[in-house]
């Protein structure tokens, strides 16, 4: 009977293990297309970037002046997306409220809607005649096409990515822990110090860098609510749009500095969410 048994199922075996190698022989293909789609454009890049030139292009004053707004732009909005960003992912994460769904439907909106959506209703909330427009005129405050702008904007479309890693990583975060701090004499904000935040670092750290990347590609909610003026509002991305009306050269040699900057951050990243895996 042993042997009728193991008889029997060998049939079944096989074909189970034949139609799985035909599904990978299928998928195969459209892997290597799909490959193709993503590797090919950023080839092209690298083919047609004037390497030669690349000194020269990158040391102009226009180069210059975006790369340095860029930086800045950056990283205030990633310091006030942590500002705002941890205790809102500290709400969603250790509070049950009503509305909490809609609340983080809310917040990661922005992560889908059209950045061009995102900075007509940055507008119609900070214009001059938008909701709180007249009150900010009024306190001496413009937002609208200005560097403050242009870091609200980047803070707007890039704080969402911070938010749903730092909530992912404190639902994860063993409240055994922080409860045996407490039990311990341990204040709240020295639980968060020594307990919570080393527990969170590589997500933490992870969220940090996705942020600060999506800061500094930021286009389309950038170039609705803050404008393009060199010096004032216009980051690499928007050098990189005005450029490529007039020095596609320039434009190029812009593309090339981000990609490797984005390839960098992608590469650190890697190691980061791999250490933030449980």
């Amino acid at each position: 009977m042993t042997e009728s048994g193991q008889g029997s199922r060998g049939p079944d075996r096989a074909p189970r293990a034949a139609s799985e190698g035909y599904g990978h022989w299928l998928l195969i293909p459209l892997a290597l297309l799909g490959l193709a789609l993503f590797v090919l454009p950023l080839l092209g890049l690298l083919a047609r970037a004037p390497l030669a030139e690349l000194p020269e292009l990158l040391t102009r004053e226009v180069v210059v002046a975006a790369l340095g707004l860029s930086l800045v732009v950056s990283l205030a909005a990633l310091g006030l997306a942590l500002l705002i960003g941890f205790p809102i992912a500290w709400l969603l994460a250790r509070f049950e409220f009503p509305g909490r769904r809609l609340v983080r439907a809310l917040v990661t909106l922005p992560m889908v809607l059209p950045p061009v959506v995102a900075g007509v209703a940055l507008l119609g909330v900070f214009g001059r005649r938008g909701l709180l427009g007249p009150l900010l005129s009024s306190l001496g405050i413009e937002l609208a096409f200005t560097t403050a702008g242009a870091i609200l904007a980047a803070t707007f479309v890039a704080a969402p990515f911070l938010i749903i890693t730092l909530e992912a990583a404190l639902e994860r975060v063993d409240r055994r822990l922080e409860d045996a701090a407490a039990t311990l004499g341990a204040t709240r904000l020295r639980i968060l110090w020594t307990v919570t935040l080393p527990a969170i670092r590589p997500s933490l750290l992870a969220g940090l860098a996705l942020c600060w990347a999506r800061a500094l590609g930021e286009f389309g909610a950038t170039i609705t609510f803050a404008g393009n003026y060199p010096g004032r509002t216009q980051t690499m991305p928007l050098a990189v749009y005005e450029a490529m009306q007039s020095d596609p050269d320039g434009a190029l040699a812009i593309s090339l500095v981000l990609l490797v900057v984005s390839l960098g951050l992608l590469f650190g990243l890697r190691g980061r969410l791999g250490a933030a895996d449980p």
